[in-house]
Formats: C-alpha cells, structure tokens, sequence
C-alpha cells in the first residue's frame, strides 16, 4: 500500500500517520520527494481501512500495489534513485562507464589497463578476481591476490573498483576492498547472497539472470532492499534466448520497462549481452538512447591471450573508439560523462 501525502501536510501529521501505521505493525518507508511525501506501507495491509486512511488530514490518496517488489517500485519512490561512489554518481542525469578486463591476471595488466579507460573516460573499474565459470576446468580467477591488484590499480588511478562476489562467506572481505560489489547473472537468485549483501551499505551491482523476467529480477533486488540497503544498481546483460548468433540476446527494451517499474538506475553490458567485439559499439550507443544510465564493457591489452572472455573484449584503442561515440549520444540524449 502506498499513502500520498498532500504537498501542504504538516510534518505533525505525517509523523502521527506514521506511528500509528507502525503500531498496526506495519513496516513504513517515508520517501520525501520533491512534489510531496510518499509513505510506502509493507505488512499484512488487508486489516487496514482503506477508506478512513484516505480521509485523514494531510492524506491525498491511498494506493494499493498489485505488484510483488515494494522497495524497488517507482510506485513507494518516485524520484529516480541515485548512487554516490567515491565521488562518482550513477543515476541522475549521468552516463557512467564501467570499464575492465573480464579477468585481473597481473597487476600490471589490471593497473595498465586501468589507466587507459580512464584517460577515455571511464569512471569505474571493473575487473573479476572471483569468477564463476560454466567449466571446473577453466581459469576461476586469482581470487583475494585479484582482489589485492584491483587496491593497487585504485591506488594508482584513483578509479572506484567494481568485482563480483560469488559467496556468502566473502562478504567481509569484499566490504573492505571494493566500492561496488556485483552479483553476478549465475547469482541473481541466490537468496542467501543477496540477504548477506543487504546487510551491507555498499552499492550492490545486480545483473540480470540468463533467463530471467524483469520481475524475477526486480524481486531479486528486493531481497537487497528489504535487508536495509537501498544502492542497488540494475544491470541488463542479455538473456538466453534460441539465438546463436550472439552469446546472449541484449534485451534493451528492459532499459524501458525498468525506468517504468522501478526506481533504481540501470545501466548494459554489451559484452556479455553479444558475446562479440564486433557487436559492443552499436549495442552500448543504443543502450545510451534507450535511457541507460551507464554501461560495463569488457577491455584488455590482449583479447587474444585474455584468461576469459577475450571474443568479447575490446582492446585500449578500440575502448577509445566507442567512447568518443557514446560520449556524442550522451550529449544528444541530455547525459553528462
């Protein structure tokens, strides 16, 4: 149940709404907009009375939500939420760009590379240290040494770091390390991982499972929320669809459902979403005009001896590239770098 408040009521009166809203043993969520004060109501709402609620003072209108996610429904939150990291804004009006190898395989690649996507423009550096791999013979990352790299490229770049975490028992270690921790597609629905990560206040990058609906995905990001951590920050990054052609199937339409849905930023993955070099340029300048409000795109000094996922990488001179033209669609769509 959502309860909107009249622009002129009283702060006495949203208070006393709200404590006796509490005593009914309702969970509250007070969102002061800008246009007025929004109280998002969670609990057993069928035993309140719709009608009195509406008639109390300083009440404009009473809504029930039909839909299962409540923290992340635009309906509880009507302002887009913005994320802050190391002085870089994600959501607001920005086009924030996260750039890095798949896999950090030395610190003076990972450091090297991170001095690159800078210069282009990147404002975060994504990089894996644990990776979760569909083969137990593949590369699965160097781990809390990856990590370890990943501070000293920060060190010497200044750039927030984002790596995905892949266990409830890391969660400590990944608090004191990375700016952002991601929860990657194999993850999404790993409830006990969301639930630990909710119980940080680290801004949580949650992909978009293989085969996912939006609202499996946006319940996946009130798992998070409802654990008291509100950064959430949405990631489009293809679905696996009877398409072979591409690695994943980019859904860019999800960029709209979700501005519709939910309140919280989301940005695209063209690297996992195609799978091909080829293919990130024009998938990541159409995500920037579907309304993104970033991208995460895969660089290396060398796809062809990458560790993992080099078909998809792009190298520093290629990243240069797609910046100076996603920064030209940024400009054209009212998005600052």
């Amino acid at each position: 149940m959502i309860i909107v408040m009249k622009p002129d009521a009283k702060k006495e009166q949203v208070e006393k709404l709200q404590e006796e809203l509490i005593h009914e043993g309702m969970t509250v969520q007070l969102n002061e907009g800008v246009q007025c004060t929004v109280l998002g109501i969670i609990g057993d709402t069928q035993k309140l009375d719709y009608e009195a609620l509406g008639m109390r003072d300083g009440v404009e209108r009473v809504m029930r939500v039909q839909e299962p996610f409540k923290k992340s429904n635009r309906k509880f939150h009507n302002d887009d939420t913005v994320i802050h990291v190391g002085g870089v804004q994600i959501g607001g009006g920005t086009m924030t760009v996260m750039a890095g190898p798949c896999s950090v395989e030395s610190a003076a690649q990972v450091t090297g590379i991170a001095k690159r996507v800078k210069k282009a423009g990147a404002r975060l550096l994504r990089g894996g240290a644990y990776k979760p791999r569909t083969s137990p013979y593949a590369f699965q990352g160097l781990e809390k040494e990856g990590l370890e790299m990943l501070r000293e490229a920060r060190e010497a770049t200044g750039l927030p770091i984002v790596s995905e975490i892949i266990s409830p028992r890391h969660v400590e270690m990944f608090e004191m390390v990375v700016d952002v921790i991601q929860i990657g597609a194999r993850n999404m629905q790993n409830f006990d991982l969301l639930k630990e990560v909710g119980k940080t206040q680290k801004p949580i990058l949650l992909k978009r499972g293989l085969s996912s609906t939006i609202e499996e995905w946006l319940m996946s990001a009130e798992y998070i929320m409802s654990r008291g951590n509100n950064n959430v920050i949405l990631c489009e990054r293809g679905i696996r669809t009877f398409e072979t052609y591409t690695r994943n199937t980019l859904d860019l339409s999800a960029v709209a459902a979700v501005k519709k849905l939910s309140h919280l930023p989301i940005i695209v993955d063209p690297s996992h979403g195609t799978g091909r070099r080829e293919m990130v340029e024009p998938m990541a300048m159409a995500a920037v005009a579907a309304g993104a409000d970033g991208l995460m795109i895969e660089v290396h000094n060398d796809p062809a001896k990458a560790l993992s996922d080099g078909q998809q990488s792009l190298t520093p001179d290629q990243f240069d590239s797609v910046m100076e033209k996603v920064k030209k669609v940024s400009e054209l769509m009212g998005k600052t770098l």
